[in-house]
């Protein structure tokens, strides 16, 4: 697991907990992606498979229960923890998305379920045995939660639920996944926040089916529209109280937050080491490339807001396992690092040339995921407005 930051060390970068704490993830993700590498990923995703192997693996070395308490089948930890994890991969060149969403959807039902859906729920993710996607996007809705049509209607066994969500990735490759649904009709509440309720749904529950997005990126995790017509949800399956998902939701979405900026950082030194090993090779002139300021400058600017946007990204996350309100921490580290991850795989497209869009090369194949990560799950122009009105106390700009 080479990247461009390896040889320094996280002690000095994070101080000596934090830096520790990074560095027991990171060799044990190495144990991973040494043996699933960035070969394998691509060839899992150019044939539409998901990383099955790659995932077992994880489970193997703890990964996939870090941020799971020991008593639900995990290996301890918080959000520090698996954000530790989600950069390791990310920083090999094999990103998951289902990480991601499996790791922070199950935060949203340690904090709000009852012991017994963290058993049932949380448990089989810990230990390797299930997957868990994420559906809230809409067609009509899109940034706007509060617009969503999806609906949950009460009946004899729990609830019906009714609607369509898009772009949700790897229901293909999940076992259960958590929708976000209306019980009230935006029009019958006084408050936008009120009558939104969270439910964990088993994907091959009847009812349930979902068209394959084209999208065009190289990722193994793929994109869907979800359909729900008349799907029996048991009441015992409603995460927190009916109505009251808002608050649970957006307990959730500090950590996918954070998960998302440690997949750009991770990417962007990804990016970046493959840029600075051509650099450093590559010499038409008879002297490296890497030694032009023309683009020695832009690698080393993307080096520094790497790592900013690092130690924003840890420093929101201890924030978030301590209980303090890591809301403008974990939206910031999320800006910066996509913005930091997009300049880190500019820069290595710049030092590549022509060459950087060859597949074997495999740098232009990059751009794409990290281009979205300034978009999803949450675009960047929704976190300045959250800045803007909740942190600098400005006029609603939207």
């Amino acid at each position: 697991m080479s990247t461009a930051t390896e040889s320094r060390s996280s002690v000095a970068l994070l101080g000596a907990e934090l830096g520790e704490v990074r560095d027991a993830v990171h060799e044990a993700a190495r144990g991973v992606v040494e043996r699933y590498d960035r070969r394998y990923w691509l060839e899992c995703a150019r044939s539409g498979r998901f990383t099955d192997d790659m995932w077992r693996a994880m489970g193997e070395q703890g990964l996939l229960g870090l941020g799971v308490p020991e008593q639900h089948g995990g290996s301890g930890g918080g959000v520090t923890e698996t954000v530790a994890a989600m950069e390791a991969i990310s920083a090999a060149g094999v990103p998951l998305a289902l990480y991601l969403l499996t790791a922070f959807a199950r935060e949203t039902i340690l904090r709000h379920g009852t012991a017994e859906q963290c058993e049932r729920f949380v448990r089989p993710t810990a230990i390797g045995d299930q997957r868990m996607c994420f559906a809230i996007t809409e067609p009509n809705a899109g940034t706007n939660t509060f617009a969503m049509e999806t609906f949950a209607t009460r009946s004899d066994r729990g609830y019906l639920l009714n609607g369509q969500k898009i772009f949700i990735s790897g229901v293909d490759a999940a076992d259960t996944m958590m929708v976000v649904a209306r019980t009230e009709r935006r029009a019958d509440v006084a408050d936008r926040r009120q009558g939104l309720s969270i439910f964990v749904v088993d994907v091959k529950s009847a009812g349930l089916n979902f068209d394959l997005l084209d999208i065009g990126m190289v990722m193994p995790d793929r994109q869907f529209t979800v359909h729900f017509d008349d799907v029996e949800v048991e009441a015992d399956r409603l995460v927190g109280g009916e109505g009251e998902g808002f608050r649970a939701l957006f307990d959730g979405l500090n950590p996918e937050r954070l998960l998302t900026a440690a997949w750009g950082i991770g990417l962007g030194d990804f990016a970046l080491a493959k840029a600075v090993a051509y650099g450093r090779e590559r010499a038409p002139f008879g002297r490296p490339i890497g030694g032009y300021q023309g683009l020695q400058h832009p690698l080393a600017r993307a080096y520094a807001r790497l790592d900013g946007a690092r130690l924003m990204m840890y420093s929101a996350a201890r924030a978030f396992d301590g209980g303090s309100n890591a809301g403008y921490l974990a939206n910031a580290a999320k800006l910066v690092a996509s913005e930091a991850a997009v300049d880190a795989c500019d820069a290595a497209i710049q030092v590549h040339g022509g060459y950087a869009f060859e597949a074997e090369t495999d740098v232009a194949t990059i751009w794409p995921v990290v281009r979205l990560l300034r978009i999803a799950p949450v675009n960047n122009e929704m976190i300045l407005n959250y800045i803007g009105e909740h942190v600098l106390r400005l006029p609603r700009s939207y």
